[in-house]
């Protein structure tokens, strides 16, 4: 990675130990724990540690992911591990994007989130392609303001209605390529090995362990 003098910097290392977990999503938290499990991390969400969301105001999927990093590193004292993920949609120009959170209200209600895809796509007529794919931006940040990230994708076609409760998100109506089932009607193992979020999570992985 290069620093923003465009020089080379060192890719940090890891140490086992505790890790934030920047997110108060338990879907979410619950998916990256089962991901770090191997490496001997002793990981705890910024849930639980009653650490603010900062807004995210970048315009990238990493720009987020770094800022609420930083934010969590920052504040706990101890290495942050953030994830900034959406779905994209190729008919709607890339909404809901890094707007996918947003798209749910202030209750984080999905359902609503699902419906208000659905019905964008329904506005532009029947001709409408049905291809998504689903991004995720890791970023691992440490007190001192060092940060890495590392960025993931799957792709797929969406599905009405919403099939499946073993996910979150938009899980219910994506549909991976090469599969007959949406994320949320796999099991977790299943869905681990091939999602955006494991693929992010392996480029950390073989920079970072």
């Amino acid at each position: 990675m290069t620093d923003e003098f465009g020089k080379e910097q060192a890719i940090r290392k890891l140490a086992p130990g505790k890790l934030v977990i920047a997110s108060h999503n338990k879907g979410k938290v619950r998916e990256i724990a089962d991901l770090l499990a191997p490496y001997g991390m002793d990981v705890i969400s910024a849930g639980e540690l009653d650490l603010p969301e900062p807004e995210e105001t970048g315009t990238t999927f990493i720009a987020n992911a770094e800022l609420k990093a930083l934010t969590a590193a920052d504040l706990s004292g101890l290495p942050a591990l953030a994830d900034d993920s959406g779905l994209v949609v190729e008919a709607l120009n890339g909404d809901p994007g890094i707007f996918s959170a947003r798209w749910a209200g202030p209750d984080k209600d999905f359902g609503l989130a699902m419906q208000k895809v659905w019905d964008a796509l329904g506005e532009k007529g029947p001709d409408a392609g049905r291809d998504a794919h689903f991004i995720c931006a890791l970023a691992l940040a440490w007190p001192d303001g060092h940060v890495e990230a590392f960025e993931g994708r799957v792709d797929g076609t969406l599905v009405w209605p919403p099939r499946g409760d073993k996910g979150f998100g938009y899980d219910p109506i994506f549909q991976p390529i090469g599969h007959d089932i949406s994320f949320a009607e796999m099991e977790p193992e299943a869905k681990h090995a091939m999602s955006h979020r494991a693929d992010a999570f392996k480029k950390l992985v073989a920079a970072s362990f």
